[in-house]
């Protein structure tokens, strides 16, 4: 069968772009509202998407007056999705630095065995101060303890996942035996930052465990990809710069010792669409027109770690700024956007206007044809297996790619027309289910 597109769709609120919750089409109150979600997932199915994915971070995001801030816990959001749909893969952003692997390792595998087998973990190391301060700590730890620490943290949830062996449930009434404890397995783990003993209370779920996903792309974030990850979700502004990462990091998930086709490569890209490119680059100026542009400055102060007052809207970044290693938060993105303003020459106002779609990820303003041609390049050029797509406002911006890019997509036999016979989340993404490392080879091939 010939390669085909793996697509995630990113829900965001009310969109990716920072004013998207001015326009009048949208719901100042969709971050809380179950029904807005429930319509999105629907559209996404309907779309044939692998996958639907929510981020989050343990801290009150931005503030009140920018944008609609908070969100609902993604791992609930996502349990009441799984009983309003039947397909699409069900992903949640949880961290690794202020989560404990027992209770995160019982959450994924209930939400896997509620959706039936369709359960994504977002494993992030979370950055910044504020989210620290809100576990008892006066600052954020460093960037390489923090993926250390998700590298145990990982290790143990594996441990627990297969803490039950699959048929360790026997249900013999006669006999009066409900499972067998020779095939429970506790965790007897020790290590640097945990100590967990027992064994999972939740059998063993449908996939073994979730699909893991990554988002970092610092050198840390790769060495943990290259280890761990099933798909990564990366931000690239060019073409060029996707295909290095591409060849890079599945080189280091076959230096790894792993298949690299066990690893998707997901960009982010904001698709601005238009029945005509006018229309798409109107609706773009419209959306940059709505920006607070303080509120901008305030964002980028912050990624940069200048000091408040140092940007003015109408000059180019400082010459003298903050080396990537003097950065204990978000050094990918930190990178990307310097990278970014510096390569295009852009003013603070102008680089604020082409982060408020997306953060960084690639804004395509379009024709549906347009935005159908660049996913088709970068897909069979090297640089993606993939796409997260971020539409920038919902429910128009998400409606309008599976009403006119995904039929073009399908016509060009990049994307399914239906979900078919498989199953899972892993199945979609062509992964295997993982064997129970307390099961020999040889027992897992009878």
């Amino acid at each position: 069968m010939p390669r085909q597109l793996h697509l995630n769709a990113f829900l965001m609120n009310t969109g990716h772009h920072e004013a998207s919750w001015r326009l009048p089409e949208s719901d100042p109150y969709a971050h809380v509202s179950l029904e807005h979600y429930v319509d999105l997932a629907r559209v996404a199915e309907r779309g044939t998407f692998d996958s639907l994915f929510l981020a989050d971070g343990p801290q009150l995001w931005s503030n009140l007056a920018q944008r609609p801030a908070g969100a609902l816990e993604p791992l609930t959001l996502l349990t009441a999705l799984a009983t309003a749909t039947e397909h699409i893969g069900l992903i949640a952003t949880a961290s690794t630095s202020y989560n404990s692997p027992y209770n995160l390792a019982r959450r994924f595998a209930s939400l896997d065995i509620v959706s039936g087998g369709r359960a994504g973990w977002n494993i992030v190391t979370t950055a910044g101060a504020e989210a620290a301060r809100n576990f008892g700590l006066d600052a954020e730890p460093a960037h390489a303890e923090r993926y250390a620490r998700a590298a145990e943290f990982l290790d143990v949830a594996l441990k627990l996942w297969d803490s039950w062996e699959d048929d360790a449930i026997v249900g013999d009434k006669a006999a009066g035996v409900w499972g067998d404890d020779a095939k429970i397995h506790p965790a007897r783990h020790q290590g640097t930052y945990f100590s967990v003993g027992g064994a999972l209370n939740v059998p063993r779920s449908p996939q073994g465990y979730p699909l893991l996903v990554q988002a970092g792309s610092s050198e840390d974030g790769k060495h943990f990809a290259a280890r761990y990850a099933e798909a990564v979700f990366t931000a690239q502004q060019t073409i060029e710069d996707a295909r290095a990462f591409y060849a890079d990091l599945k080189a280091r998930t076959a230096a790894a010792g792993r298949d690299p086709g066990h690893l998707k490569v997901l960009p982010g890209i904001v698709p601005v669409i238009g029945s005509t490119e006018a229309e798409a680059r109107a609706l773009e100026q419209t959306l940059e027109d709505h920006i607070v542009y303080t509120h901008g400055v305030e964002r980028l102060e912050s990624l940069l770690q200048l000091p408040s007052g140092t940007l003015e809207l109408d000059a180019l970044l400082p010459g003298e700024l903050p080396p990537e290693d003097a950065i204990e938060g978000a050094k990918s993105r930190y990178t990307l956007v310097v990278e970014l303003a510096r390569r295009e020459r852009l003013t603070v106002r102008q680089l604020i206007g082409r982060l408020g779609g997306g953060r960084g990820h690639l804004t395509l303003a379009g024709t549906p044809e347009q935005v159908a041609d660049a996913i088709e390049t970068w897909f069979t050029q090297g640089a993606a297996d993939g796409f997260n797509i971020m539409p920038p406002v919902l429910p128009s911006g998400l409606d309008a790619f599976v009403d006119h890019v995904v039929p073009i997509l399908r016509e060009r036999g990049l994307l399914r027309s239906e979900y078919g016979p498989r199953t899972t989340l892993r199945e979609r993404y062509g992964l295997p289910r993982p064997a129970n490392q307390h099961v020999s080879p040889e027992l897992t091939a009878v």
